[in-house]
């Protein structure tokens, strides 16, 4: 009887002992995410007014802060699989993917960003509707040109989602993402499109004037 209390001692020692870690990981985890996600915001704010410096540097630290997480849950996998490292995996993407399609680089990879495969897909779908805002500033610019360009990325990126036809559990609701994405542009579409045969047709008129 006195081994069997022991051993009972013993073990509710070390279930406190692992629960305390696990918990302080937990709490770590959901403070590096949700600066995770105020860092990625403000990344994309500074991209829509061109600041790109700011917002490379933002993109920079917030890679950081997405590494620390990864390596900090790495002995807790049922933490890092539930849910708020992959929402802040999916905000740091999509400010990775708006910053890379508006200064024209290279789109990372997953691997190279450090996140899973699920949060990169739905982070790139949504960095796709983001471009719709930007667009339609450079059409006040009258840069037309470039948001032809950009309207062809998120042609691109559109293509791309239809062809990852897995279960939502596995891409963790990219068929909604993908919906909005379409949403959005159709919208961006239309719009660039009447605005451009607007121009057009101004033109002709102003050459025909003269």
């Amino acid at each position: 009887m006195t081994n069997d209390n022991t051993s009972l001692t013993q073990i509710t020692a070390d279930a406190l002992q692992r629960l305390t870690a696990k918990q302080a990981a937990r709490e770590e985890a959901l403070r590096l995410s949700r600066e995770v996600i105020r860092n990625a915001s403000v990344a994309i704010r500074a991209a829509h007014r061109n600041e790109m410096e700011q917002a490379k540097a933002m993109v920079k630290s917030t890679r950081k802060l997405v590494k620390t997480s990864r390596e900090l849950l790495s002995s807790h996998p049922d933490l890092y699989f539930m849910g708020f490292t992959q929402d802040a995996q999916k905000e740091y993407v999509e400010a990775e993917a708006v910053c890379a399609f508006i200064t024209d680089m290279p789109l990372p990879g997953p691997d190279s960003l450090g996140v899973e495969v699920a949060p990169y897909l739905n982070g790139l779908a949504e960095a796709a509707s983001e471009l719709r805002r930007y667009i339609l500033d450079l059409l006040r610019r009258d840069e037309d040109a470039r948001c032809e360009e950009l309207m062809a990325k998120m042609d691109e990126v559109y293509s791309m989602m239809l062809v990852m036809d897995f279960p939502d559990g596995v891409t963790g609701g990219l068929r909604r993402t993908t919906d909005a994405l379409r949403a959005v542009l159709e919208r961006t579409r239309g719009d660039l499109t009447l605005l451009l045969r607007q121009r057009r047709l101004e033109r002709r008129l102003a050459e025909q004037e003269k």
